[in-house]
């Protein structure tokens, strides 16, 4: 509930209508207020820019809408068949996210308004152009009054988790105490929290940065217990130095990064250290004595076409002379747990920059850069991805269309009185998900009859002068748009009464249409919920399955990029392009069923967390391979190392066993690839200063630190799923 934002949305509804009555043009007035009204929907807690297009789209839509339905009102087969093709724009933009879906149901729902409205056809075009103008002073009222910096909150929450973990690292952690940066580390959670469910790039950010602070938390005290119980083993032991010089470097690095996040500024990048991080991890593998990690058993040639295991991990042994096993296990722990923080700090370190103010300008003009296809955020190519029925965003398109031609057809052949009633309660109730098709079809149906009967009984309590209905109006805008967001029986109870006072503002009575909407309010819903009955979904029994259908078309993605730098040609375009549009599409899916399990009742929150960690962290892993890809333009074709083949081996065996995992195979951390080994591997081999070795080297560590991140989250996963069963 965001009270500011309600208050420069009611004033922007009001302030057309009170010029209109000032000047006597109150029929322009209210097209111009429907404009602000509508785009009022788009309006929301974005950074500028994201809002500005986003209002300015939605500006454009809506005065498009206006015209085009006006145009078409004179005529029911055109109508009807306008408003059919554009409820299947307006459902597929499903898969452009909540706010893209919104837009959508709002033009969708001002078309059917104006087409099944008596506005002269030579009028159409002014009626569009002042229902542009509402939007547009929508949009300049939201960008004038938004303060400059949005995330604020998170930022500071960060911050300060960071910095305590910086404190944490330059100074000794006792067993006795309790784990550090608690506190710090429950308010970065609900501050990240307050984001909602939105899948924006800045919102991704702040979630990585907090689960990388976590893991970083995690490693930090497992090295402490690690240095307490070497000293106890062997006090002069020169691996406690290496420690300490570790524990000061991360100290450093981790400060760097809360000051960036403090101060929104870049700072200064610790190259540095992390070069000196990875030396002294260096010093930990001086040993011949050898420890193998266990590996799983392949699944299939032709599923990881992997042809020998890697090769065993050195463990650590002293440099002074032969150890005892305990000693040599606590070392080749703590060198695995630093070369985990070194791929969390640089990780760290990068979104902490690009989380800025100056990164968030300088990644937009990089994305705008790229070609569309390699674009994350592609819009167009997101919805060609969609253009399938294994979509869920195409299967509501098909409903929506479908319903929203029946319900205006029903109507204009019945001659029903306020006949776009019926198919707009439709493009309003019918939703992606039954959860939200149901319960909004009820709140739907019981809040329009009271918003009628409130707005009618109002109407005639209230002085006849037109001061006082544009006052109401105002009042129950900012209700709208302050208490609507948090529940939808309010929603609907102020829009209704607003439409009705508005309606009652061009001179017809509430009391003449009461019957009329609540009919055709009880038409369409009953529509709604016997399609989303027809062909119902639940999210529950499906949402492992979408992650996996992800894992795997990431896994086949990351094949094609990787034999684009074996193969050294362009024969792998083609394979490039179906794979990363099979990509595309199931990202949409997986958001869209994450956004579904969420409107559903009994949705575990840690499962709903959990989820959420998944998905920002998969969106990372796919920028990396999608920054691979471009690297086979950008660098000159070299031979792939056979380091490389391990690595890529390594990668599409994790995930294709986390896939199978969420599938219901037994799958544990010890049975998985050790990444970081691989790329440690892979970076001791071939030239450095080769640019592509170098490019590859750096993406490959992206992918490292986002593929573990994404095993752990994974198992967390696994492990609430197989609770909840037993459960019940």
């Amino acid at each position: 509930m965001t009270p500011a934002l309600a208050l420069r949305n009611a004033f922007g509804v009001v302030l057309p209508l009170a010029v209109g009555v000032a000047i006597g043009a109150v029929p322009s007035a209210l097209v111009v207020t429907t404009g602000a009204l509508n785009v009022s929907f788009s309006d929301s807690n974005d950074p500028y820019r994201q809002r500005a297009g986003r209002m300015l789209a939605s500006s454009l839509l809506v005065g498009i809408a206006v015209f085009i339905g006006a145009r078409s009102s004179h005529d029911h087969i055109v109508a009807v068949a306008l408003a059919a093709v554009w409820a299947f724009a307006a459902g597929m933009l499903v898969a452009l996210g909540t706010a893209a879906a919104d837009l959508g149901t709002m033009s969708l729902v001002t078309l059917v308004v104006f087409s099944s409205a008596s506005i002269p056809a030579e009028k159409a075009l002014s009626s569009g152009l002042l229902a542009l103008a509402g939007g547009l002073l929508q949009t300049l009222l939201a960008l004038a009054l938004w303060p400059v910096r949005r995330y604020d909150p998170e930022n500071r929450a960060l911050a300060e988790l960071y910095l305590e973990l910086s404190r944490v690292a330059a100074s000794p952690i006792e067993a006795s105490q309790a784990p550090p940066a608690s506190e710090q580390s429950i308010q970065a959670q609900n501050s990240i929290a307050a984001l909602g469910r939105g899948h924006s790039v800045q919102g991704e950010r702040y979630r990585l940065l907090l689960n990388q602070a976590e893991r970083m938390r995690l490693s930090l005290l497992t090295l402490a217990r690690l240095r307490a119980r070497m000293q106890r083993n062997s006090a002069n032991s020169p691996e406690i130095a290496v420690l300490d010089r570790c524990f000061d470097l991360c100290s450093t690095m981790l400060h760097a990064i809360g000051d960036s996040l403090a101060s929104g500024q870049l700072a200064s990048s610790p190259t540095g250290c992390l070069q000196e991080l990875q030396t002294l991890a260096e010093r930990l593998r001086e040993s011949p004595h050898k420890a193998e990690r266990p590996l799983p058993a392949a699944p299939n040639e032709s599923e990881t076409r992997r042809t020998s295991p890697p090769e065993a991990s050195p463990s650590c042994a002293s440099p002074i002379g032969e150890r005892s096993a305990f000693a040599a296990a606590m070392v080749l722990d703590a060198r695995f747990q630093m070369d985990a923080l070194a791929g969390q700090l640089r990780s760290a370190l990068d979104l902490a920059a690009s989380a800025t103010p100056a990164g968030l300008v300088a990644f937009e003009r990089s994305e705008s850069r790229r070609p569309w296809r390699l674009r994350l955020s592609g819009t167009m190519a997101t919805l060609r991805a969609n253009l399938s029925l294994q979509s869920a965003a195409c299967r509501h398109a098909i409903r929506l269309t479908v319903c929203v031609a029946a319900g205006d057809a029903l109507a204009r052949g019945f001659d029903l009185r306020r006949a776009y009633w019926l198919p707009m309660t439709i493009a309003i109730v019918l939703k992606p998900d039954f959860t939200a098709t149901f319960s909004r079809g009820v709140l739907r149906l019981a809040g329009t009859f009271t918003g009628l009967v409130f707005a009618t009984a109002l109407y005639h309590l209230l002085p006849p002068a037109l001061a006082p209905q544009v006052a109401l109006i105002g009042i129950l805008m900012f209700v709208l748009r302050w208490l609507g967001p948090a529940n939808y029986g309010i929603f609907v109870t102020a829009v209704t009464a607003l439409v009705v006072v508005m309606i009652a503002l061009a001179g017809v009575a509430p009391k003449e249409v009461i019957a009329a909407r609540g009919l055709n309010t009880a038409a369409g819903g009953a529509i709604a919920l016997f399609a989303y009955w027809v062909w119902p979904t639940w999210e529950r029994t499906q949402i492992s399955e979408a992650m996996a259908q992800l894992l795997d078309a990431y896994r086949h993605y990351f094949r094609a990029v990787r034999e684009g730098y074996v193969r050294l040609d362009d024969s792998f375009a083609q394979e490039l392009e179906q794979t990363r549009v099979a990509g595309r599409l199931a990202r949409s899916n997986l958001e869209a069923s994450v956004d579904r399990l969420m409107a559903e009742p009994g949705a575990p929150a840690e499962s709903v967390d959990s989820l959420s960690a998944m998905l920002a962290t998969s969106h990372r892993l796919i920028h990396a391979m999608m920054a691979l890809e471009a690297g086979l333009v950008r660098s000159r074709p070299v031979p792939a190392r056979d380091a490389f083949q391990v690595f890529a081996n390594d990668v599409e065996l994790t995930l294709y066993y986390l896939a199978a995992g969420l599938r219901g195979s037994a799958l544990t951390r010890g049975g998985l690839p050790d990444l970081r080994e691989d790329h440690h591997a892979l970076v001791a081999s071939g030239d450095s200063l080769t640019e592509r070795h170098a490019l590859v080297n750096v993406e490959t560590d992206r992918i490292a630190n986002s593929l573990n991140m994404l095993s752990e989250e994974t198992l967390k996963w696994i492990a609430t799923q197989r609770n909840a069963k037993r459960k019940r």
